[in-house]
């Protein structure tokens, strides 16, 4: 029987609870489930310093944000903020690709900006696109912002700023 034949509660029955999509304890790819794990090992790379705060909880935030919006307007149509955060790519790509040392401003307000770039679009993408996860496009789209990021957000200097010439 598919599930285009079967009654909607009956397949929202089937859906995994949100302690089920945190712990990971659902069919998936390892990278899409266990939001546990992965926030485990963010935690650890913020203690080591590889990473820094500001890119995975602005986009996490963003994400959040913006869905919860939507949920509110209207809770039927939209899934709910959780939801979002918890499945897909979206906390595998927060906290290992997004934070690519390369692709990513240097600076912590370029660092915010850009990811809430990447939350916005992979929102717009996932709600009102074609395909169902944007977090990847997202990223790719917002790496070609970096240049421009981090030359106009730059660090403040210390001392005098010299004349030339």
């Amino acid at each position: 029987e598919g599930v285009a034949t079967r009654p909607a509660g009956e397949i929202l029955a089937e859906l995994p609870s949100f302690l089920q999509l945190f712990l990971g304890n659902m069919k998936g790819s390892s990278g899409e489930v266990a939001a546990f794990a992965l926030l485990i090992g963010m935690c650890y790379m913020l203690y080591r310093k590889i990473i820094t705060w500001h890119i995975p909880v602005s986009i996490l935030g963003t994400v959040f944000v913006f869905t919860g919006i939507l949920w509110l307007v209207n809770p039927d149509r939209f899934a709910s903020p959780v939801f979002h955060l918890l499945t897909g790519g979206l906390m595998l790509g927060a906290i290992y690709m997004a934070t690519d040392y390369v692709t990513s401003p240097m600076t912590g307000r370029g660092m915010l900006i850009y990811g809430a770039g990447i939350g916005i679009v992979t929102v717009l993408i996932r709600i009102f696109g074609a395909y169902p996860e944007g977090v990847q496009f997202a990223i790719l789209i917002f790496n070609g912002f970096t240049p421009l990021l981090n030359k106009y957000i730059k660090p403040a200097r210390f001392g005098k700023e010299v004349a030339h010439g």
